[in-house]
């Protein structure tokens, strides 16, 4: 079994690595710019074009050119959640391990996305439903407020969350205005509107164990020694006298990101695991 880890590593080291993945890298990226053609931009449209916010527990409002300044995330959400009988979207709360906090989300694809800023997105803080911004068209003045301003150590983000096959004309629009607002804010932005393959599933199962986890059995330090062996899930599970208490701690391990897994395929037993230093560096 050893002597084939090596050829197994090889063969794999370009996989889609969890322990060094950006959360970005777990989506399909949008292409927004056919949403630019209808937007009055010319000089002075960073004066133009404005932002209101929550904070204090009234609206505050500013140019374009003065966002990056103010402090967004002492706010709260421009919009509150509803829930009504007959709604379509499945609005809720999701924990997020990073913050110690629950979040709004207004939809089972916005819960992902926080799903995945928790585990990829190196977080600091996110607020949802941010900001309203107020832009220009060719027709007239038009609205958006995006799902998330999330905060990471590695910069701020702007994010618009909307299935790829939801995705209309004036939703390009809204996107591409929002994404000059990021970049005069030397933020970063990204339509969550598709997923690769098998990443929810595998995000769905290190989820389980994401919170805070004994180790009366001392399984941690065993399951990240053995990790260097080139070992599949289930293989690694079985280097342990207590298979299904390894289970917890390998998922826990995982999700933490001191092991890695490749999320380009589909995750079981069969699945490589991998120490930080190994094929997905």
């Amino acid at each position: 079994m050893n002597e084939e880890a090596p050829e197994r590593v090889r063969t794999r080291a370009a996989g889609l690595w969890s322990h060094v993945c950006g959360w970005e890298d777990l989506l399909v990226p949008l292409d927004v710019a056919p949403g630019q053609m209808t937007l009055v931009m010319g000089e002075g449209w960073t004066r133009r074009w404005s932002v209101t916010w929550r904070s204090g527990g009234g609206e505050v409002s500013c140019a374009v050119r003065d966002l990056a300044q103010m402090p967004l995330v002492d706010g709260g959400p421009t919009r509150w959640f509803s829930w009504r009988r007959g709604q379509r979207h499945r609005p809720g709360l999701q924990f997020l391990v990073s913050t110690g906090r629950h979040h709004g989300a207004e939809s089972l694809e916005e819960a992902r996305v926080l799903l995945a800023l928790d585990f990829a997105g190196d977080l600091i803080d996110v607020v949802s439903q941010p900001l309203k911004l107020r832009f220009q068209t060719g027709q007239r003045h038009r609205e958006h407020t995006p799902d998330f301003l999330a905060v990471t150590r590695s910069g701020t983000w702007l994010i618009d969350v909307r299935p790829r096959k939801l995705v209309r004309s004036e939703d390009l629009e809204s996107f591409a205005a929002t994404a000059e607002v990021a970049l005069v804010c030397g933020w970063r932005y990204m339509v969550a509107a598709e997923w690769r393959t098998h990443v929810l599933t595998a995000l769905d199962a290190f989820s389980a164990q994401r919170r805070q986890l004994g180790d009366p059995l001392s399984l941690r330090s065993a399951l990240l020694v053995s990790a260097g062996q080139g070992l599949s899930f289930g293989e690694l599970v079985d280097t342990t006298p207590f298979p299904p208490v390894a289970r917890a701690q390998l998922l826990h391990l995982l999700w933490h990101r001191r092991l890695g897994a490749d999320l380009g395929g589909p995750f079981g037993d069969a699945s490589l695991v991998v120490s930080p230093g190994g094929p997905g560096r």
